[in-house]
């Protein structure tokens, strides 16, 4: 008997804790990209940057705020250590404008065409 009520707690704290899991927030973990597979990127607007991938794959990145002077300049990213993830910043050549990448999407309309 007490075997069943044992095995029966452990059961109801492993469903308690599985569920707990499946709650929490979708970006709580960001999504990040290995920089050396980065081949280049494209300033869309300056809200959207595009990653191209080696491997022909691209990530979409939406700015949480638009970087002015980022269509013009081009940037660099700031504190990269192999990775770049969300909330990264990254700096505006020449005006040294800093701003904060967003979440990283894949832009399948664009990944393995013609760069």
């Amino acid at each position: 008997m007490k075997t069943i009520l044992l095995a029966a707690a452990a059961l109801a704290a492993f469903s308690m804790g599985a569920a707990r899991a499946d709650t929490r927030p979708a970006d709580s973990h960001p999504m990040c990209l290995e920089s050396y597979l980065v081949d280049h990127t494209k300033v869309v607007n300056p809200s959207t940057i595009l990653f191209y991938m080696r491997d022909g794959k691209v990530w979409r990145n939406d700015l949480p705020a638009p970087c002015p002077g980022l269509n013009f300049h081009g940037f660099v990213l700031t504190g990269q250590q192999g990775e770049v993830c969300a909330p990264d910043s990254i700096s505006v050549l020449s005006t040294r404008e800093v701003c904060m990448l967003g979440r990283f999407a894949p832009d399948n309309a664009r990944s393995h065409a013609a760069r």
